[in-house]
């Protein structure tokens, strides 16, 4: 009896240190700042089910969304979300994962088609419309898993860089780490909704500014592709030539766990063709430590200098530029082009789009479009009094983009502006640009006087080129700031490189803290010395 009670005591001696470890590395999931890879860890190790992960999420949207601190970032939340988790559940029991993001809730802007929540691109015309048919990225991310749990708000027809408040839900979109300043636009509401938390990662649109400018007002990593690498079939257009959509994160990691699923060709995205012989393999091949080691930056001061740019923007970002040397990149100061002004300029007069790319979409859904001209949405006065000029403007157009003179212009300057930028950084020896995404912190929610300081129009709409902007720090302690890295076609991987090599030498991103205000301003630039 002694001797089976000593064997025993031994057995469980042996065993403690293996119980304690166990104790230690079975932590209670926490949902604030999670990743894709912690919610697969913790579904791999039975923590956490994807009914109990969507059921968090729709508690805190609860909590913060509408009520709390009131964020205004959601049309409409998912009412199949967790019907959909129980469905994915009885899935992984039975045979793993449905792909590489099994049961991740995303946030998708309310210009993507969705078959089951009403897709109205910000505008009471639109109105409860539901497409016969996803988006290709809805799609893509559906197949690989992912659940579209709330559709996010937008900047009316994604018309302004500036603000997000639209005719189809009342009020701003706060910015979540200071109340009463903005989100910028148009996909202010996937920013929000991401950076507070309301879903892992989201999906946004970027015409000239709208997936990066977001994602620096709230201290996220933001994806624009190259033009072609990634398909805008089923998105409500804005301008064709410019538009691409992509992913916003809180990581860099999760953008482009994300971009990985949605880069490629689309029989339905003519622009696509080329997608598949150019994309890389895997993306995710290129988070790797060190990215920054040996690589050459080029710092693009045409694109961030003005006499408004804040001076707390120019310390951050001369921070930033120091954090890459330290990681171990050469920093090229300045990079630019000669007689930009020149090259950019154009005859022929102007170039707006918008009424037919916008009619041709709508035609291409027949009778299931609500509306199927810009006329018709004047004369409904279904859409939100800032909408109007620009509505009004469109309307006014009478020539196709393809005939078009100023169109026309327009074209050719960007194969002078895209030949350009490859000649400088080829003659610099340069793997990448860098500059601020804005020169100046989140604005005042109805603030339209004050400077901007929107860095993104320019060099990657018009050159069709990618860009990736990560958080680079806070103006006025708690403003979100963020560095754009830009470069030349088909460079994702080589971006996704340094943008991460940045993001772990640095670490940036926090929480947000629904601070109600801080100072409104602080001073420009001026004759300062320059970083």
């Amino acid at each position: 009896m002694l001797g089976g009670m000593r064997t025993l005591t031994a057995v469980l001696v042996l065993a403690m240190p293996h119980a304690l470890a166990a104790q230690r590395t079975a932590r209670p999931f926490r949902l604030e700042e999670t990743t894709i890879a912690t919610v697969q860890a913790s579904m791999r190790a039975r923590q956490l089910t994807c009914r109990q992960l969507v059921q968090r999420y729709l508690d805190r949207i609860d909590a913060i969304d509408k009520r709390g601190p009131a964020i205004n970032a959601l049309v409409v939340v998912n009412p199949a979300a967790l019907a959909t988790a129980d469905s994915l559940d009885a899935r992984y029991r039975r045979a793993g994962p449905a792909g590489p993001l099994h049961c991740i809730p995303m946030i998708v802007k309310d210009n993507f088609e969705t078959t089951d929540l009403q897709t109205t691109a910000g505008s009471l015309a639109l109105k409860g419309w539901l497409p016969r048919r996803d988006a290709t990225m809805v799609a893509r991310i559906r197949a690989a898993g992912a659940i579209v749990l709330a559709k996010s708000n937008m900047n009316e027809w994604a018309f302004s860089p500036y603000e997000t408040v639209n005719s189809i839900l009342p009020g701003y979109t706060k910015n979540p780490y200071v109340l009463d300043r903005v989100t910028a636009g148009s996909s202010g509401g996937t920013a929000a909704a991401v950076a507070d938390n309301e879903g892992t990662v989201g999906l946004g649109t970027d015409t000239g500014n709208s997936i990066r400018g977001p994602s620096a007002h709230a201290a996220l990593v933001g994806i624009r592709s190259t033009m072609g690498l990634t398909s805008r079939a089923g998105v409500v257009p804005l301008s064709n030539s410019a538009d691409i959509a992509g992913p916003m994160a809180r990581t860099v990691a999760d953008a482009v766990r994300v971009f990985d699923v949605v880069a490629g060709s689309d029989p339905d995205d003519p622009v696509t063709a080329e997608a598949d012989a150019r994309r890389e393999r895997d993306y995710n091949a290129f988070v790797v430590p060190g990215g920054l080691r040996g690589a050459r930056i080029g710092v693009l001061r045409q694109a961030y200098e003005r006499a408004t740019t804040d001076s707390e923007v120019v310390r951050v970002f001369s921070a930033a530029l120091e954090s890459m040397k330290a990681a171990g990149a050469t920093i090229v100061d300045p990079a630019g082009i000669d007689s930009l002004s020149a090259l950019m300029r154009t005859t022929g007069g102007g170039c707006n789009p918008f009424k037919y790319d916008l009619e041709r979409y709508l035609a291409a859904r027949g009778a299931n479009a609500p509306v199927k001209t810009v006329d018709e949405v004047l004369k409904s006065g279904n859409y939100h009094p800032l909408a109007q000029t620009r509505l009004q403007a469109a309307q006014a157009v009478t020539t196709p983009p393809e005939d078009s003179p100023g169109c026309q212009a327009r074209e050719a300057m960007r194969v002078r502006l895209r030949a350009a930028v490859h000649a400088m950084m080829d003659s610099l020896r340069l793997d990448a640009l860098v500059y601020p995404t804005w020169s100046n912190p989140p604005r005042l929610i109805g603030d339209l006087n004050t400077p901007h300081g929107d860095n993104s129009q320019l060099f990657s709409p018009l050159t069709g080129f990618p860009a990736i902007t990560v958080p680079m720090g806070y103006t006025r302690e708690v403003l979100p700031a963020g560095v754009t890295f830009f470069g030349r076609a088909w460079s994702e991987g080589t971006l996704i490189r340094l943008a991460y090599g940045y993001e772990q030498a640095t670490g940036h991103r926090r929480a947000p803290s629904h601070r109600p205000s801080v100072p409104a301003a602080g001073p420009a630039m001026g004759a300062q010395r320059r970083p």
